[in-house]
C-alpha cells in the first residue's frame, strides 16, 4: 500500500522561557521532535544541531533498511553533537531529547526515541503513547531500580549529549490509512494530559488547527516549557501529487 503523510508543526516559547530550546522537523520522509537542554544557548545548539543533521536522511529506503537507516542516523547526529562540544567547551553540559520517525511511501516506518519527548497514535478512536520516557519515573514504574535518585524521578537518564553508546529505543512500525501522529516535546505533555490531547486531535481535522490549539492548551495551562509538536496524517498517496515542503520550527528555524 501506498501512502503519503501530511503534516503540520509549530513551536512556542511557552509562559516561563526567555528563550526556545525545541526544535523540530517535518518533512515527506522524515519527523523529528528534540528538546535541547544544558542552559542558556547550550539548549538551543543541542536540539538544533541534532535536527540540522538528522534532516538529510529525509528520504525514502526499503522497508527493510528503514530501522538501520534510523539507527546510523541517531549515531551521526549524536556524533556531529559531541563534535560540537568539542568545538565549544563552554557547551559541554549540553544534550538533548530525540524522538523521530523515517517513512519510505508505504505503510512502514521506523521511530527511534530517546529522552521523554514523545510520540502517539489516535487510530479508531483510541490515543496511544508509542514511546516510553527515559526518566527515573518511568523506570520506577516498570520496575526498574532507580536506587538513592528516586527523588529525582523527573530527571532523564538517557538523552543524546554527544557521548558514547547513546543508543535511543528502535522499532518498526506499520501504519494505517487514517492514522494521526503526534511528536511533542514535555513543553506539552507535562502540563496537558492525555485526555485533553485526545480531544483536540479528534476534533480538529486540519493539521495545522490541531498543532495551534495543541500549543494554545499548554500555554492556557501555564506554559512552564518551551512547546513543540508536529502532527502528521496517514493519506493515501496520489500519483503525481506534489510532496509537501519540509518544515524546521523552533531553535533551528532561527539557528
Amino acid at each position: 500500500m501506498n501512502v503519503a503523510i501530511r503534516y503540520a508543526a509549530g513551536s512556542d516559547i511557552g509562559c516561563n522561557r526567555e528563550n526556545n530550546e525545541d526544535s523540530g522537523y517535518a518533512g515527506p520522509c522524515l519527523l523529528a521532535v528534540a528538546d535541547g537542554m544544558g542552559g542558556y544557548a547550550g539548549g538551543e545548539v543541542a536540539s538544533s544541531t541534532v535536527i540540522n543533521a538528522l534532516r538529510r536522511f529525509d528520504a525514502p529506503v526499503a522497508d527493510t533498511e528503514l530501522q538501520g537507516t534510523l539507527a546510523r542516523a541517531v549515531a551521526e547526529v549524536n556524533k556531529a553533537l559531541g563534535q560540537a562540544i568539542s568545538a565549544h567547551p563552554e557547551l559541554n553540559r549540553m544534550g538533548t531529547t530525540l524522538t523521530a520517525m523515517l517513512w519510505n511511501g508505504t505503510s512502514k516506518f521506523a521511530i527511534a526515541h530517546i529522552g521523554d519527548s514523545r510520540a502517539y497514535l489516535l487510530r479508531d478512536g483510541v490515543l496511544f503513547q508509542i514511546t516510553s520516557d527515559h526518566t527515573l519515573a518511568q523506570l520506577l514504574a516498570d520496575g526498574g531500580d532507580a536506587g538513592e535518585n528516586s527523588h529525582l524521578s523527573h530527571m532523564l537518564f538517557k538523552v543524546l549529549d554527544g557521548g558514547p553508546d547513546r543508543d535511543p529505543d528502535l522499532a518498526p512500525r506499520d501504519a494505517r490509512l487514517g492514522d494521526r501522529y503526534l511528536l511533542c516535546s514535555d513543553g506539552l505533555s507535562g502540563p496537558v494530559g492525555p485526555q485533553e490531547i485526545f480531544d483536540i486531535l479528534s476534533a480538529e481535522k486540519e493539521r495545522e488547527q490541531a498543532v495551534a490549539r495543541l500549543i494554545e492548551a499548554a500555554r492556557a495551562h501555564g506554559g512552564p516549557d518551551n512547546i513543540t509538536c508536529v502532527v502528521a496524517d496517514v493519506l493515501e498517496a496520489e500519483p503525481g501529487a506534489p510532496l509537501q515542503r519540509p518544515t524546521l520550527v523552533g531553535a533551528v528555524a532561527g539557528a
